[in-house]
């Protein structure tokens, strides 16, 4: 499944996309979903829990893919 996030701002921490895309249903989830190396950031693994995502970046997890998409005006 393949889902648009909008995001406010010039990015979005990662642990807080998934909880705010509703993939993980707190950040502790969300944490350890990183660290096991289950969260793919453009076709590559992430590590880093707080990596910074803007716009046109893709993230993939859980079988769901995060297209970022910017706000109008952004």
């Amino acid at each position: 499944m393949e889902i648009e996030f909008e995001v406010c701002g010039e990015f979005i921490p990662l642990d807080r996309l998934l909880k705010a895309a509703n993939l993980v249903g707190s950040g502790g989830e969300a944490h350890a979903a990183v660290e096991g190396g289950l969260v793919e950031v453009d076709g590559r693994v992430e590590a880093r829990k707080r990596a910074k995502l803007r716009a046109g970046q893709r993230v993939s997890f859980a079988g769901t893919t995060i297209r970022l998409a910017g706000l109008p005006g952004d």
